[in-house]
């Protein structure tokens, strides 16, 4: 566990997936598994629909939104 120390004073606990189950209860590992599902739905959807979709490069470490042409523009 790594706990990170917020500018306003707050501590925010974050766990490794292999401490992941052993901390979290079941019935929460069960809403954390339907929220990703959801968010792949919806998703999924906006691509269908042609909509933008706001996506996050790692890599970059920037915000983008991918239109439905494939065009990618960075948020400032």
């Amino acid at each position: 566990m790594k706990t990170i120390k917020l500018e306003d004073g707050r501590k925010v606990n974050v766990f490794t997936s292999t401490e992941h189950n052993s901390v979290i209860s079941p019935n929460d590992i069960e809403m954390d598994k339907r929220a990703k599902q959801a968010v792949r739905a919806a998703i999924e959807k906006a691509k269908f629909c042609k909509k933008p979709i706001a996506m996050y490069d790692k890599v970059l470490k920037k915000a983008y939104i991918q239109y439905a042409d494939g065009v990618k523009k960075y948020v400032e």
